[in-house]
């Protein structure tokens, strides 16, 4: 009998795979708020998250807001104010010029903030029309509605990439804040019972790496089958 395969533990939710909420500040979403600007009273380390985070007092309501490269204790911050470009305001898309820099991006007007909220990652202000284009940090174009607010400036905390972990102890405490993987073995180096592509007398998946999209959780490795053209 063999363990159940990762995708199936993951999927269960339980602690080991939940990231733990008591390393999480706050829920970090753009907030309904009447206050056009604010002041940062601090910069808080966040354990859960890459970057840290900036508490800024919106006339008397503090709110936790994604830190950018560059703000500092003291400064004040606009918030929907278009065309206020500086570090860590947030302003509609609309309104930031071609070449700027933005991160934690709402996907959807009023959603609070979905995309770029990685320390060091930015998107940069393609073109502006009907929808507004950003060059993602993966390379690619995306459109996104011109109502959408977003931060400008790059996150903060981007060298932490940089530093070396040292021991793998140090790493597996990292991860385990964020709830990731700390190493991955492949299922192709597995026993046959762990693993649909492990066993054999040498390494090799042995059957088809692409499944079907309506296999089950303990069958679904390797690649999804690609879509039929029509």
């Amino acid at each position: 009998m063999g363990k159940q395969l990762r995708q199936q533990r993951r999927g269960k939710g339980t602690s080991v795979y939940r990231s733990p909420s008591h390393r999480h500040v706050a829920d970090i979403r753009y907030p309904r708020l009447d206050a056009t600007s604010g002041t940062i009273e601090d910069l808080v380390h966040a354990p859960g998250r890459s970057g840290p985070l900036a508490k800024v007092d919106f006339a008397g309501r503090k709110v936790f807001l994604i830190a950018a490269e560059g703000m500092m204790v003291g400064e004040d911050v606009s918030y929907g104010v278009a065309g206020s470009i500086a570090p860590g305001n947030v302003v509609p898309i609309s309104s930031v010029p071609e070449g700027t820099f933005v991160y934690n991006i709402e996907g959807q007007p009023g959603d609070g903030g979905k995309f770029v909220r990685t320390a060091g990652t930015s998107a940069t202000v393609v073109s502006r029309g009907d929808k507004v284009v950003l060059l993602m940090p993966s390379g690619s174009f995306k459109s996104f509605d011109p109502r959408c607010a977003a931060s400008v400036g790059v996150v903060a905390g981007g060298g932490m990439k940089e530093k070396p972990f040292g021991k793998a102890g140090n790493k597996v405490h990292a991860y385990r804040s964020k709830s990731k993987a700390t190493f991955k073995v492949k299922g192709l180096a597995m026993n046959a019972v762990d693993h649909p592509h492990g066993g054999g007398g040498h390494p090799h998946v042995g059957k088809p790496s692409t499944v079907s999209r309506n296999a089950p959780p303990g069958r679904k490795v390797g690649r999804l089958s690609p879509k039929r053209r029509k």
